[in-house]
């Protein structure tokens, strides 16, 4: 579960060969003991939930890291190396 970036104590990682249980693109968001899955490009989350400020930093940093993070996730279902990306400032 390789993370691709990390901000203000938020982790994000994406699986590899993570298209199984939720089939569309997503990554995996962790802050502290709370943990979201949210959808690429939608942004819309698919299970659990963060602090509302820190989710509002993560639909920011979606936001801007769209096309790099879709180009992450079909390395990720392919089993290849993802890149990391910046974190939000």
């Amino acid at each position: 579960m390789p993370t691709i970036s990390m901000f203000y104590g938020i982790i994000i990682r994406m699986y590899y060969f993570d298209n199984q249980q939720h089939s569309a693109p997503h990554i995996h968001v962790h802050y502290q003991g709370d943990s979201v899955i949210v959808e690429i490009p939608s942004g819309r989350i698919l299970e659990g939930g963060i602090p509302s400020n820190k989710q509002k930093l993560v639909d920011a940093w979606v936001e801007i890291h769209k096309d790099e993070l879709m180009a992450d996730w079909e390395l990720a279902i392919n089993g290849e190396s993802v890149f990391k990306i910046d974190p939000l400032k």
